[in-house]
């Protein structure tokens, strides 16, 4: 569980642009709060196979648009689609229920970066879990991962190539 726990910063020379990759979790909460004030969405909560599909492709589309990592762990190709253990473990006591809405206050990203979580958020979210997972079983970076299990981590880069395809769509 260490690996979601760090903290990456990017500096480009010639520029002064920092990108920072949150912590996971911080990502995950505020797609948790997203859901539950998206009153186009019914202020549906989320599950927790739902939540992995939806970090999956907001870790995929800011690879893809920023060339670093939204946030600081791996994601792993598992039975039922993409997921990020350490996040899947802290949820998993709630099996198939709603995963209530934390206390705690929410990351904010800057602008670009927030636009373009929204907009991945608005593309998903009104997949259902099972709907998410049978379009991640239909990707390039899940399919060729393999074997389908925990352990079997998906590559960035492989994330990175296939969204960029996506953006261009």
């Amino acid at each position: 569980m260490q690996h979601c726990m760090l903290c990456f910063i990017h500096f480009t020379l010639g520029q002064n642009v920092v990108v920072m990759a949150y912590n996971v979790h911080d990502i995950a909460k505020k797609l948790i709060l997203l859901a539950d004030i998206d009153t186009a969405n019914g202020g549906d909560n989320l599950t927790n196979m739902k939540l992995q599909k939806l970090l999956y492709y907001e870790q995929g589309f800011h690879l893809a648009a920023f060339g670093s990592p939204l946030f600081d762990a791996e994601i792993e190709a598992w039975m039922y689609g993409p997921v990020v253990p350490c996040v899947y473990d802290e949820y998993s006591r709630f099996g198939r229920n709603s995963i209530p809405v934390p206390d705690d206050e929410q990351v904010f990203l800057p602008d670009a970066e927030e636009r373009l979580f929204i907009d991945v958020y608005d593309t998903y979210k009104d997949l259902s879990a099972i709907g998410l997972m049978k379009e991640t079983h239909n990707e390039t970076p899940w399919k060729t991962t393999m074997p389908h299990k925990r352990g079997s981590v998906i590559p960035q880069s492989s994330m990175q190539e296939f969204f960029k395809t996506k953006l261009d769509e």
